[in-house]
Formats: C-alpha cells, structure tokens, sequence
C-alpha cells in the first residue's frame, strides 16, 4: 500500500506554478463549453468574503482571462452584512433556505455545498471557504487546473501549509489528531492527501452529483472516501497553493468538529448506527464545571442525481 501512495504522489501530486493561467485558458478553449463555477458557502463572513470575491472576479474573470464563469456565494442565513458585501464585490448571493425549499435545511456547511448544485451549472464546481485571509487566485485555478488538463482526474484538493498564529505548520489540529489516523488506519490508499479536510477542491459535476454528502463538518472526509470508492484514487488529485490563512475555531468547537468526522467514518465502516449521537463537552462555571451537550451531525443528504429537481433541469 505504501508503493502505491508513493507512486500516486509522483503523478497526482503538483503545484499550482505547474499549470499557469494561459495554459489553462488554452485547455479551456480546446475544452469548447466546459464551464467553471466556484461557490463559497458563508455564514458571517462579512470581514472576508468581499476580498475573495474581489479577486476571484478580477483575476480568474476578466474578459482577457475568463476562466471561472460563475461565482456563487451560498449564504447559511448570516446576521452579519455577508450577502451585502458579496454581492457589492460582484457575486451573486443565493440564500440557503431558497434553494430546494420542498426539504427543510439543515444547519451545516455540507448543506449547502450540497444544495448549490442546484444552483450551478459549471461541469467543474470548485469550493472555496469564505473565512480565507490573504486570498490567492492560485486558490481557484491551482485545483481548477488538473481538471481542465487531464481528462482522468476527478476531484483535486488544495494543500498548504496551515500556520496557527505566528507558529508555522500548527494549524489543521483535526486533521492530525482525528481525520489523519482515521484515514491511514482504515482508508490508507488516502494517506498521501495532505490536507483531506481542507475546504478547497474541485470536482468534475458528474462525479459529485453520484455522492452523497454528510450535511455538517463531516462533509470533506465523506467526499474524499465515497469518490475513492466511486472513481478510485487515480481519479484524486492535490496541489500545492502556498499558505492558507484563516479564522480559528476554538477547542471546543474543533470538538464537535472531530465528533461529526469521527461519525462520518464510522458511518462509512459499518453503515451502522451511534450508540449515542452526542457529544458532552464542559466549560467552567461559577460553581464548577458544567456540562454542554451537543447534538453529532447524523444526518447525510443523497446523491444529487437522485433528486427529481435535480434531473428535471436536464430535460427543460
């Protein structure tokens, strides 16, 4: 098994410098009619998403460089100036609950990457967080490229380093402490992914609208192991796009982070059941320490190619 990670690394592995922008808008020429969409799921993100935005629309949509050709920002119901700021910077803002309104939404962020395929229509659909700081284009096309270049690839993640404040490498603490052994002891032919929870990667739409997707924190690694599975790892793909500067959760909150993507494995070993889908934390209290419950994401919403709005857009 380690051959094989090996050898998958010295194919599927690149960096974004591998593929500049002229030969990637070469690709797409010679692609007639393959189209890009980027959405950003956003809940309160006010302070970052209009400079995203900004350089998404200026960098990778000029009339000189059209790479991407739809930019969606998929707002979770922000009581912030989110959707404002984001449609000032030039995207266009759809709002969660508008989309499939037949099912009632889910809190969550693999909610609404999920219901944005209703909403799109690019044959490659590309996921960028909306908390990034220091925003590089780089983010876009680096994962856009192996999808437009090689017709084998099918989804492709962005890695990076992840700093926690000033210390370089000490972001990402669930990935190292839950998602990455996880990974390595039951799904090793993923072992060579860098960053499989990072927010940033790109699909081809037929293969995302095959998978189901957990609806909370657990959605990056359900994806990465169901595509495994449906396309094998040949099809997966990641590059290098520098450093990834973000806001950080606290503990407790990469706790119940932890907890939905330890589910979303053990759903995916045993397609069982949670003995106790909760998680119970504590926090200090006047009196001592007082325990808070938390409901585990347990719910995963089916394959897209299953819904019947879905499949209807192709007949209209």
């Amino acid at each position: 098994m380690l051959d094989e990670v090996e050898r998958w690394l010295s194919r599927r592995s690149w960096s974004a410098a591998d593929r500049p922008l002229d030969r990637l808008m070469a690709a797409k020429r010679e692609k007639h009619g393959t189209s890009v969409s980027v959405v950003l799921p956003a809940l309160n993100e006010e302070e970052t998403v209009g400079e995203i935005v900004s350089v998404i629309r200026r960098e990778l949509m000029s009339p000189s460089a059209p790479l991407v050709d739809e930019l969606l920002v998929i707002d979770s119901g922000s009581t912030d100036r989110t959707a404002e700021v984001a449609e000032a910077a030039g995207a266009r803002v759809v709002h969660r609950d508008s989309i499939l309104p037949r099912i009632p939404a889910l809190p969550g962020k693999g909610e609404v990457l999920w219901r944005s395929l209703l909403v799109t229509t690019g044959d490659i659909v590309c996921f960028v967080d909306a908390d990034l700081k220091d925003f590089s284009a780089d983010f876009v096309s680096g994962i856009v490229g192996p999808l437009l270049t090689d017709p084998g690839v099918q989804l492709v993640k962005a890695m990076y380093d992840r700093p926690l404040g000033d210390a370089p490498g000490q972001g990402g603490r669930v990935t190292e402490l839950v998602a990455r052994p996880l990974l390595n002891l039951h799904w090793p032919q993923l072992a060579g992914f860098v960053q499989p929870l990072g927010g940033e990667y790109a699909a081809r739409r037929s293969l995302l609208e095959q998978l189901p997707f957990p609806v909370g924190y657990g959605v990056e690694l359900g994806l990465l192991v169901d595509a495994l599975h449906t396309v094998g790892l040949d099809a997966l793909g990641q590059v290098d796009v520098g450093v990834r500067k973000h806001r950080h959760q606290d503990g407790q909150a990469l706790g119940r982070m932890a907890a939905a993507i330890y589910r979303t494995a053990q759903l995916r070993l045993a397609r069982g059941h949670l003995v106790r889908p909760v998680l119970t934390q504590f926090e200090r209290g006047a009196d001592g320490f007082v325990p808070r419950t938390h409901q585990v994401d347990t719910e995963e919403r089916p394959p897209m190619a299953d819904i019947k709005e879905y499949t209807s857009r192709r007949v209209a």
